[in-house]
């Protein structure tokens, strides 16, 4: 039986804002989940669901084979959860923070502390500094030893990285692989397509409905068209231009470029499209063929819905 299995959940607020749609998936036991998609798609909803902080509409949720409604309060003890908001005691010391949440769940640091060690060693140094003085690596690292002091068998992620720079990111994920390996299966989500990779499996989440779910390589082996990539030297003329094209393709920016995406023969589309940017004098960098990313296979499956 899988660590989580979610059926038929759906949410909506004042009966009017749906904000999650017929959810089903499973979580197995000792993988990372993650559960990807764009700010308003509803994944701190499905959090807050899924640690008991709110009830659904309709829909069956079963974690380490217990009902999440029915049988809450164990969930709860099963469980660390890390809110997408910093919610420490901003002016209790790092130390006094681990000491009130160890006490809380009726824990003690030392018995614990091979599970957090590889994060303590970093946050020792600012052990007596408050919480609200930290850096914003620094908080999600201390909140997260908060959420792992009672050794919970699943760990929710509420976008844990959010607001974090890019080399404090990659560590936090570093983290997770080694949180991991000790037994604990942790479902994040994230806003970032590129820490989908870091995940075993994925769920593209999107207006409340999940529209795909698979490993990161799958994600992307299972697209669909022949991705293409350029620069220009006005990419909003272009993108005016483009809405003219008489080829069958998917266009957005990324970054100061144009990703393409076509799905009939390569060597004659392409042609044609480059004689069409001609025409329309367009100046433009090589036309170049690459590898989808995750935000691509996700942008492609918003497009063909």
């Amino acid at each position: 039986m899988p660590a989580l299995t979610v059926e038929n959940l759906t949410k909506s607020f004042q009966g009017k804002v749906i904000a999650l749609k017929d959810i089903n998936f499973t979580v197995d036991y000792g993988e990372i989940f993650g559960l990807v998609g764009p700010d308003g798609a509803g994944k701190s909803t499905l959090f807050n669901i899924l640690t008991t902080l709110l009830f659904p509409d309709t829909g069956k949720m079963t974690l380490l084979d217990l009902d999440v409604e029915k049988d809450y309060l164990a969930v709860r003890h099963s469980i660390g959860y890390l809110p997408g908001t910093f919610s420490l005691y901003p002016d209790l010391t790092v130390e006094e923070n681990l000491i009130f949440f160890a006490t809380m769940y009726k824990s003690r640091i030392k018995d614990n502390m091979p599970m957090i060690r590889p994060i303590w060693k970093q946050l020792q140094p600012f052990k007596n500094r408050r919480a609200g003085k930290l850096s914003g690596g620094m908080k999600q690292k201390l909140a997260l030893c908060c959420a792992l002091i009672h050794k919970p068998r699943v760990l929710f992620l509420d976008e844990p990285t959010t607001g974090v720079d890019p080399y404090s990111r990659k560590e936090f994920w570093d983290i997770l692989k080694t949180i991991q390996q000790q037994d604990v299966t942790v479902i994040v989500s994230t806003p970032y397509m590129d820490e989908a990779t870091r995940c075993d499996r994925i769920a593209l989440i999107q207006e409340g409905s999940i529209i795909k779910i698979d490993t990161p390589y799958q994600v992307i082996q299972d697209f669909k068209g022949h991705l293409y990539t350029f620069t220009s030297e006005n990419i909003f003329d272009l993108l005016k231009t483009m809405a003219n094209c008489p080829l069958k393709c998917h266009y957005y920016p990324f970054g100061e470029q144009l990703h393409v995406i076509f799905y009939d023969d390569d060597d004659k589309t392409i042609s044609e499209f480059d004689q069409f940017l001609l025409e329309k004098g367009q100046v433009h960098g090589e036309i170049m063929r690459i590898t989808p990313t995750i935000e691509d296979c996700f942008i492609e499956l918003m497009k063909m819905k």
